[in-house]
């Protein structure tokens, strides 16, 4: 059917490139997941890989934030209870009791945005919703049915 809106006489039709995937996008969409192997050591798609690498990093920050003060306590007990009040507390106090939670809070935070960026860098679309698609997608994506 012809488009009458236009003002150009030659009936040329545009070439699209497919949408704006970039090449990690590509791959992902191309990658069978549920025939991969799954192996934390050694995934098997870029996209483990890219997101054990966030979950690895912050484990190892989780643990130095968890465990630093419990284990440098225990190493310097003079020095972390007695001479370096924090707001009248020993420093070891102030570390596990606001330290870790705040650490906790940041990390999730972090954690949140890389996810985020992982995603788009993958062209990973979460539906919610509120989406125009009607929100079905959203609530089964388990691949159950509606009853």
């Amino acid at each position: 059917m012809p488009d009458n809106n236009t003002h150009d006489s030659t009936d040329k039709q545009a070439a699209t490139d497919g949408g704006v995937a970039g090449q990690a996008s590509q791959a992902h969409r191309n990658t069978d997941y549920l025939s991969s192997e799954v192996n934390l050591l050694n995934p098997s798609t870029p996209f483990m890989r890219d997101h054990l690498r966030i979950v690895w990093t912050g484990f190892v920050i989780w643990v130095i934030t968890t465990w630093a003060p419990v284990t440098l306590t225990y190493l310097a007990t003079d020095a972390m209870t007695v001479e370096m009040p924090v707001l009248g507390f020993p420093l070891h106090y102030f570390l596990v009791a606001f330290g870790a939670p705040t650490s906790a809070l940041l990390l999730a935070f972090w954690y949140s945005r890389k996810r985020d960026a992982l995603d788009a860098k993958y062209g990973i679309e979460h539906p919610t919703i509120g989406d125009e698609t009607g929100g079905e997608a959203a609530a089964a994506t388990d691949g159950g049915v509606d009853e």
